[in-house]
């Protein structure tokens, strides 16, 4: 089994980690937000997250980071996830997967070591013509042989309901970090009562078995 580590408790972190670990996956959260992490606990999202300040090196070796497989960077702030990718790097972590915020940021972080760069929100812009064209899913980033990142079609069973009342993580196991609307505008920050539409297209972290079913659900 694969051990996985993710830095960054923020919505895209939390989704990732709590993925993993609903698949019973081995792992780690760390974040410096001493709230973010007992939330994170207490909400059954991971039993095993830290406080820490990853930038911190020393930090990071004394708690055996150098053991873990992948490493997800998912912060947006960019000069702690240029300091993590780099540390990271020097621990000897071979996959390490960073969001970034601008091109620019997601240049620095791939040449300081980061062997995959994402940029979730301007992905979303890119590929929603696709949709007319191709099924109704299209993969965005392969996590490992188990899990993506990938955009698919709101399936008409969820339309004119809340999350809330869908309940998508529990009843298909998936996480939902995002809403690109038929206008172009794109959600991140999702709540209890944001509401799915005709046209929506929704970017999801969930596994292959899942996917599978995504895109034949109508």
């Amino acid at each position: 089994m694969k051990q996985y580590l993710v830095i960054g408790l923020g919505r895209f972190g939390t989704s990732v980690a709590q993925t993993l670990y609903e698949s019973n996956e081995e792992v780690l959260a760390l974040d410096i937000d001493e709230e973010l992490v007992q939330e994170a606990i207490n909400s059954n999202i991971v039993d095993n997250a830290v406080v820490m300040d990853a930038t911190d090196v020393k930090s990071l070796k004394e708690l055996g980071v150098s053991n873990y497989d992948i490493a997800f960077v998912c912060t947006g702030d960019i000069e702690p996830s240029i300091m993590i990718t780099l540390n990271l790097k020097e621990l000897g972590i071979e996959k390490i997967i960073a969001k970034a915020v601008s091109k620019s940021h997601g240049k620095v972080l791939a040449k300081i070591g980061a062997t995959k760069v994402i940029y979730p929100e301007e992905y979303m812009g890119r590929r929603v013509a696709q949709l007319a064209m191709e099924p109704n899913m299209i993969e965005h980033l392969r996590f490992s042989s188990e899990f993506l990142l990938l955009e698919v079609k709101a399936p008409s069973v969820f339309w004119g309901k809340t999350m809330v009342e869908l309940d998508i993580r529990k009843k298909y196991n998936v996480n939902v970090v995002g809403i690109k609307k038929e206008d172009q505008s794109f959600r991140p920050n999702l709540s209890a009562d944001t509401l799915i539409e005709k046209g929506d297209v929704l970017l999801v972290i969930t596994d292959n078995k899942t996917a599978d079913y995504l895109e034949n659900l109508k």
